[in-house]
């Protein structure tokens, strides 16, 4: 059976050091800090944004079935 080869010679895992660069200089400006960079890249990035409102619609009912359960669960209770 025929080995194939890597186009280049370097390995595949490994990044190019200009591409990372460029990635790491347009990935952040230098008045923010890293708390806001988070907010950008992990909160509001449109490609993450479905899933973080998943899991706020999750949190939030899983919020609301316990603080119904707390408040109305002796009606819950045959009499």
């Amino acid at each position: 059976m025929a080995r194939r080869t890597a186009p280049s010679s370097a390995p595949s895992y490994v990044p190019h050091p200009l591409q990372a660069q460029r990635r790491a200089v347009a990935s952040h400006d230098e008045d923010q800090s890293a708390f806001s960079r988070f907010l950008a890249n992990e909160i509001f990035a449109p490609e993450k944004l479905p899933g973080n409102v998943n899991m706020v619609v999750g949190l939030t009912m899983f919020l609301g079935g316990i603080f119904a359960v707390r408040s109305f669960g002796e009606l819950m209770i045959p009499a």
